[in-house]
């Protein structure tokens, strides 16, 4: 199929190249437009993907009762194109409720496609080419940031492209497989297909334009701190949620494997069943997220799986249910999975940190609650994704609380990334010099240079109008009338002080003029005649005047 659209591609343009056009001078000016091309890819992509899941349906209906997917080859398309649907979490109204939890490791399959289709898209339009990722070392600000802009709107321009015609597809496909039993919901179908696709639209080309770390530049140096640090913080908690899903599974392995004995679904139906659950196991990962960050988890209405308490009534057969604790009070040290929250957030914090230091004590926490706030979006997000309802009024509510599990993380990742973040950002700052920390102070005294100004100038007008109506003290000391030693010693000025620096006029003078060098005189031998007064030798030492004739 690729090697198909290579060919599609390179078609019109030696086709183009063959026809004298006014204005044209190369192959650069009769590329496809990016419209154009976002279409051939979305029609790419449904075509595979329906490919592939038509494939997967067509080995279940051989294997299945008869009737079970529909009447003949029909259904089966049928199915798959529903399948296709779902692929994109987009839900069923059944008979008696709705479908709305769906595997979300079925979309891993769109999303890789989309990916593709995306680079295929950035190629065939030739965006490299439009405008290069890097610039020139030294190049001016205002040139990079209209660079930068420039980039993030043929991002989003890609994105649109890919996403629009996709999504159209989409709702077309929706359309045409509604049925008496199940009946996709056209609007969950159609913003599920476009969000899905513009955001791999627009990785891909980002990737396509240049490499990841180039790319990650575009953000600002402060929303690139936050996005890392959230998630470091997310993906920890979907580590550990992965880890105690795997423990529980070999814990009770015994009752999966009864489970799995119970369903007798043979070679075929249990290769099918197998893929089901692995399909189904990231949904189980964003439950274990849920049951480390406290509220844990539903499965069905009146239930809870929790780390304070397990309470549970007739569940689905499926295998992978099996690895449920059972009912009744938790041991005391399952309470300390809920410190794993607050460990994620300390090292998002210090992540954030180490990327965009704070030149202030109070910026760094509040960013690391900034931090608490996108990892906790980001948790219930992923919570209401992973939940829904599987038909009637008894499964109408299966996965965890959004809203519970989005206060829950935002308020442990919060706190610990502000902590953390504190003392990292004073570490930084008072235990050796930074540069980055020295250039966000410098950002911040250019941004704040202006308020000083206007600061200092309210400051000599209220001066000048005080000094006016006789409210404002003397700038200096107050000078007293006469001589300093007339004054009281309670009002004496201080007296002045030489200082250091002064030089004596006559040593410059005699610098400037150096007296003529001159032979120096022999020293004098020492008279004998002056006798020292300080030794008085007891009195016996006579002492000789010679300057007595000089009195005379």
């Amino acid at each position: 199929m690729t090697a198909l659209l290579d060919q599609l591609r390179t078609v019109p343009r030696n086709v183009l190249s063959r026809i004298p056009l006014p204005g044209v001078t190369g192959d650069d000016d009769v590329r496809r437009p990016l419209p154009v091309s976002g279409m051939l890819a979305a029609a790419w992509t449904l075509g595979v993907g329906l490919t592939v899941l038509t494939t997967l349906t067509l080995v279940g209906w051989i294997a299945s009762p008869k009737g079970a997917l529909g009447p003949g080859l029909p259904g089966v398309f049928r199915a798959a194109a529903q399948l296709w649907l779902a692929a994109h979490h987009a839900g069923f109204a059944i008979p008696g409720g709705s479908l709305g939890l769906l595997p979300l490791g079925l979309t891993v399959l769109p999303a890789i496609l989309l990916y593709r289709a995306g680079i295929w898209m950035a190629r065939d339009a030739d965006l490299r080419l439009r405008l290069p990722a890097r610039l020139p070392k030294n190049s001016p600000k205002d040139e990079a940031n209209a660079r930068r802009r420039a980039q993030l709107v043929l991002v989003a321009q890609a994105g649109v492209s890919l996403a629009a015609p996709y999504a159209l597809l989409a709702g077309i496909i929706a359309l045409v497989t509604r049925n008496e039993v199940t009946q996709p919901f056209l609007g969950d179908v159609l913003v599920s297909h476009l969000v899905l696709a513009f955001l791999a639209g627009s990785l891909a080309t980002a990737r396509t334009v240049g490499p990841w770390r180039s790319m990650l530049r575009l953000l600002p140096e402060r929303l690139r701190s936050v996005m890392a640090a959230s998630a470091a913080a997310l993906g920890i908690m979907l580590v550990a949620g992965a880890l105690m899903v795997l423990g529980a599974i070999v814990v009770n392995f015994r009752q999966v494997q009864e489970l799995s004995g119970v369903l007798s679904p043979g070679f075929v139906g249990g290769l099918l069943l197998l893929l089901v659950q692995g399909l189904y196991l990231l949904n189980a990962v964003i439950w274990g997220m849920a049951y480390i960050a406290g509220p844990g988890f539903a499965v069905g209405t009146g239930t809870l799986v929790a780390p304070t308490g397990v309470q549970l009534g007739t569940v689905p057969s499926l295998p992978l249910l099996g690895a449920l604790p059972e009912s009744g009070t938790t041991p005391a040290w399952v309470m300390v999975v809920i410190a794993l929250p607050f460990a994620a957030g300390a090292v998002a914090g210090v992540l954030g940190v180490r990327i965009a230091p704070s030149p202030s004590y109070e910026g760094a926490p509040l960013w690391g609650f900034v931090c608490g706030l996108v990892t906790g979006a980001a948790a219930g997000g992923l919570a209401a994704l992973s939940g829904g309802s599987l038909g009637g009024e008894r499964l109408s509510a299966v996965g965890p609380a959004a809203w519970e599990v989005m206060l829950s993380v935002t308020l442990e990742v919060g706190v610990a990334a502000g902590i953390s973040a504190g003392l990292a950002n004073w570490w930084l700052i008072f235990r050796g010099y930074n540069p980055v920390v020295a250039k966000a102070a410098a950002k911040v005294g250019a941004a704040t240079e202006p308020v000083r100004r206007a600061g200092a100038r309210i400051a000599r007008a209220a001066g000048a109008v005080a000094d006016k109506v006789g409210l404002a003290e003397p700038d200096g000391p107050r000078m007293l009338p006469g001589h300093w030693m007339d004054a009281t010693e309670c009002d004496t000025q201080p007296i002045p002080i030489i200082k250091d620096d002064w030089e004596d006029e006559h040593a410059s003078a005699a610098a400037e003029n150096p007296p003529a060098a001159h032979h120096r005189e022999p020293p004098r031998p020492p008279r004998r005649d002056i006798v020292d007064e300080s030794d008085d030798k007891g009195g016996h030492v006579i002492y000789l005047d010679p300057y007595a004739w000089d009195r005379d």
